[in-house]
């Protein structure tokens, strides 16, 4: 993914989700550990630009493939740009964050909540 500081967060969710329609991706203002999950009174407006949040490179890449797990996505947004993500998972009508299965591919958390919808 091609990210630069003036995309918005939406900009950002929707090629996530055109990636991974069982999983969308939460901009908070502070970072978390892994395994942990991030209160909800502290995720971004999906509307503000990145170097609005703090984005602290103008661009950049990363590489999102199905074999990454997802904390080493969040990790990737936090080096490279000093943005704090967080990965949800579908699990049917709810978004849940993927907190305790962080070590899970986004291959696995995007099959599983594709298939939410199915069951």
């Amino acid at each position: 993914m091609k990210i630069t500081n003036k995309n918005t967060i939406q900009d950002i969710q929707r090629e996530f989700a055109i990636l991974y329609p069982g999983l969308k991706l939460e901009f908070y203002k502070r970072a978390h550990q892994e395994h942990e999950a991030s209160p909800g009174k502290e995720i971004h407006n999906p509307e503000s630009k990145l170097n609005e949040i703090g984005m602290k490179k103008r661009s950049g890449k990363i590489k999102v493939s199905p074999e990454l797990s997802v904390a080493d996505l969040e990790k990737a947004f936090e080096e490279k740009f000093g943005l704090h993500v967080q990965v949800f998972r579908r699990s049917k009508e709810l978004w849940l964050q993927t907190s305790t299965t962080d070590h899970w591919s986004l291959e696995l958390q995007n099959s599983k909540g594709i298939h939410s919808l199915q069951s």
